[in-house]
């Protein structure tokens, strides 16, 4: 699942500064990702791993077409072990990526999923 938050809904006032420190200015229109990846869904740390990276390449991809703001994409259901010879297989990286680039992919076109 893929959740947004516009750049314009961040305020800078909002972000925690020690006393004494200077206060950040604007918080500026980048693109930002955060990922959530429960051990729950993904047991093994090699995989949870190979979703992030996917998931960061897949981003990198995609930003120019995605509006500015953060971006989370969170691990909704887990990956049949079964299904995949190894907890990093080939077969896993290419329906991890899939996914990955199909909500970019509608969240560029503007749909909400």
């Amino acid at each position: 699942m893929l959740h947004h938050q516009p750049a314009a809904t961040r305020i800078a006032g909002d972000l925690s500064t020690g006393p004494g420190l200077q206060r950040p200015g604007p918080v500026d229109e980048s693109h930002r990702i955060g990922l959530i990846l429960p051990k729950k869904q993904a047991r093994r740390a090699v995989t949870r791993n190979l979703i992030r990276r996917q998931a960061k390449v897949c981003f990198a991809a995609a930003a120019a077409q995605l509006p500015p703001g953060d971006w989370v994409l969170r691990l909704r259901t887990g990956y049949e072990r079964s299904s995949y010879p190894s907890a990093a297989s080939q077969a896993l990286r290419e329906v991890v990526r899939a996914e990955i680039q199909a909500l970019f992919g509608e969240a560029a076109a503007g749909r909400k999923r």
